[in-house]
């Protein structure tokens, strides 16, 4: 992600903050005092966001020095430091809370994303985002998405033609739906159905989408649904999504399916426990 849209992230979020000063640190820590804070990890975590939290004391002191012992994608277990950071101990105070919230926040992201990949290792399929992400931070959230080992679907509704359960009722039918795009499409780009019920496989099908998107199946009517795909266009993709949680996403991927979106990995990712223990030197 670009720097300057960082630092426009950053800004507002300071902001949210310090807009009416720190109250508490203004009156208590003397202001010549110089400070170490340790970025401390109190669960295994995939790491990403660094470059933000960096932003946050940069955007404070730009004379900030810091000091990363693991670096984004990498694995930080219990009780190991990632990084440390040296400035005037107000500025670490007043930053704080910030750049944690976007750090722990991302890592979460990352890290829940590395236990679906995992989990379907040895399989053809590939875990994907949705835009169930925070309004604002969708770059960031799709970029931690990335670093957990997974793929972005689409970042906005420009990027791709996904014709969704609304769009099929409102335009009479997947045929409908399909004919339009096709009459008016300017450019090349993707084209994905999504269906909800068996029936509506042929139909899919018949239209020579790309992708077809089978969206709150259960087990049985996915493995059907992948079976009857392959053997009619053995080219179209195949993607799942609805329902899909930890516990079941190495089911579906053994049913053969090329993608597993889950909206999960951005709107439900815990986020992990990060500190940073601020020290005078």
């Amino acid at each position: 992600m670009e720097r300057f849209l960082i630092d426009a992230l950053v800004a507002r979020a300071l902001a949210e903050d310090l807009s009416y000063g720190d109250a508490t640190t203004d009156l208590v820590v003397a202001q010549d005092i110089r400070a170490v804070g340790h970025l401390m990890a109190h669960e295994t975590l995939v790491i990403t966001g660094i470059e933000v939290f960096e932003a946050v004391f940069q955007m404070l002191d730009p004379e900030v020095r810091f000091e990363v012992y693991h670096h984004t994608g990498q694995t930080a277990k219990s009780g190991e430091q990632i990084a440390c950071v040296f400035s005037n101990a107000r500025v670490l105070l007043k930053g704080e809370r910030t750049a944690l919230n976007f750090m722990q926040r991302l890592s979460g992201i990352a890290t829940l994303t590395r236990r679906y990949v995992e989990a379907v290792s040895g399989t053809s399929a590939k875990i994907t985002d949705t835009r169930k992400t925070t309004p604002g931070l969708r770059a960031l959230e799709k970029e931690a998405v990335r670093v957990g080992g997974g793929s972005n679907h689409r970042a906005h509704l420009g990027e791709m033609i996904l014709i969704k359960d609304n769009h099929i009722a409102l335009s009479g039918g997947i045929g409908q739906a399909m004919a339009s795009v096709r009459a008016q499409m300017t450019k090349s780009c993707r084209i994905e159905v999504e269906i909800t019920h068996e029936a509506q496989i042929q139909e899919a099908l018949d239209c020579g989408c790309e992708i077809i998107m089978l969206d709150n199946m259960n087990l049985a009517s996915i493995e059907k649904a992948v079976s009857r795909i392959r053997a009619q266009s053995p080219a179209t993709r195949i993607e799942v999504s609805g329902g899909v949680r930890l516990e079941n996403v190495a089911e579906i991927a053994r049913c053969g399916v090329d993608f597993i979106s889950v909206g999960a990995l951005t709107h439900s990712a815990p986020a992990v426990d990060l500190s940073l223990d601020v020290l005078s030197v």
